[in-house]
């Protein structure tokens, strides 16, 4: 996180941290949350109290998909599942409402589907027993937050909808800035003879046809001028007054605006990188990427690696890419469409998921996801979200954070 953006979050999370914790059912301590305000049964579930009827819910997981475990009691004693009829109903954020039947087993009524994560929901329970009928509903929230668009904005969060993407699948190479051999020219003298004066220097920008030195011929004794056959920066001068020239060249010259990248590319990859590939070229350090596509290989390979050269054409107009500079190019080697997928910015772990924050209005919710093939810009989604939910594309850390002081967590 960069400074600005830590100093953003920091500014808003604590009004934003008591939005989530007023609605937040509170979760297990196993989890670092703050005590519950409500009763714990035997099996550390929540209590329900209607007289001296009661039952205690729980989300059974060890070993199986999550599902409703219900124990009844009167007068603190266990009641038999058999003679009760029972149903949960929960409605989630999104405003889809799930509805669980059960059914008897041992000691407790074992509820007949899954309950889907996140498990964060508002909670009906229905319980007939004995002719008599029993109804609870309370709040049991995961994840979720309440952020105002203000708030939002001024904390660099911005929304993108689940949908169909174009993802690639990348290798990442490391190698260097160089400049372009197209765009350098070696300066020599049209006739051998002695150097009569030098105009221009190592690190001199110079226009096309710059004086850059005068010639006395040794055949005609006539004195002619040297200049330069392009633009660009004096990279090598091999000449001084008095010199005597020949077949070497008295400058070089290269034009700093057309530069390459040049990554060494190692056997268990060559069968995958490809002349025309689309590449992402970033600095070791810093935020700075430019996109373009690798232009070609040097027809030899290394004999000490046993690797070949590719080269990415790295326009440079602000001279921001210098010779010599390591650089890291991210590579799509494949490319395919897909029909679910979320922003790679996005994703955020959460307890052992990985999960993207949907938003429903002001408020913002955890979203467990199963994911598929990660490129730079785009993940694939099988499981989790459903097609054009919105979620946080960008600053989805601030989502976090406030979650986290919220104490909005699980709650079994």
């Amino acid at each position: 996180m960069s400074k600005i953006h830590a100093a953003i979050a920091a500014a808003f999370l604590l009004p934003l941290a008591a939005c989530g914790s007023e609605t937040a059912a509170p979760a297990s301590e196993e989890h670092g949350a703050p005590a519950e305000d409500y009763e714990r049964g035997p099996h550390n579930g929540r209590m329900l109290r209607d007289g001296d009827f009661a039952l205690e819910i729980t989300i059974f997981e060890d070993g199986v998909p999550p599902e409703f475990h219900v124990y009844a009691y009167r007068g603190d004693k266990p009641v038999a599942p058999a003679g009760i009829d029972l149903a949960i109903i929960l409605k989630r954020l999104d405003g889809e409402v799930n509805r669980f039947a059960f059914r008897p087993e041992e000691d407790y009524l074992r509820g007949q589907a899954r309950v889907i994560e996140p498990h964060s929901f508002d909670v009906e329970v229905i319980a007939n027993e004995g002719g008599k009928r029993h109804q609870w509903r309370y709040a049991s929230y995961e994840g979720r937050t309440t952020i105002s668009a203000p708030a939002a904005r001024a904390a660099g969060i911005s929304i993108e909808r689940a949908g169909p993407a174009t993802i690639g699948e990348t290798i990442e190479l490391v190698g260097r800035v160089e400049l372009d051999p197209a765009a350098t020219a070696e300066v020599g003298a049209k006739y051998p003879g002695r150097v009569v004066s030098v105009a221009r220097n190592v690190g001199d920008r110079v226009a096309r046809g710059t004086l850059l030195a005068r010639i006395e011929s040794s055949e005609s004794l006539q004195t002619y001028s040297v200049f330069a056959p392009i633009a660009g920066i004096i990279t090598e001068r091999r000449t001084n007054v008095g010199g005597v020239t020949g077949s070497e060249p008295l400058f070089v010259i290269a034009d700093p605006s057309r530069t390459v990248a040049s990554f060494p590319v190692f056997p268990r990859d060559m069968e995958r990188v490809r002349a025309g590939q689309p590449v992402q070229i970033r600095g070791l350090e810093g935020n700075r990427a430019q996109s373009t596509r690798i232009r070609d290989f040097l027809p030899l390979a290394d004999s000490a690696t046993q690797s070949l050269t590719a080269r990415a054409t790295l326009p440079n107009a602000d001279g921001f890419w210098r010779p010599g500079m390591s650089v890291r190019g991210e590579v799509t080697v494949e490319q395919r469409s897909v029909p679910l997928a979320v922003k790679t910015s996005g994703l955020q772990a959460f307890r052992d998921f990985t999960v993207v924050f949907a938003q429903v209005g002001d408020t913002y919710e955890v979203r467990m996801l199963e994911l598929g093939t990660q490129g730079p810009e785009w993940t694939e989604v099988k499981s989790g979200i459903k097609p054009g939910q919105a979620y946080a594309a960008t600053g989805s850390y601030v989502v976090k954070a406030d979650i986290e002081k919220s104490g909005a967590s699980h709650d079994h």
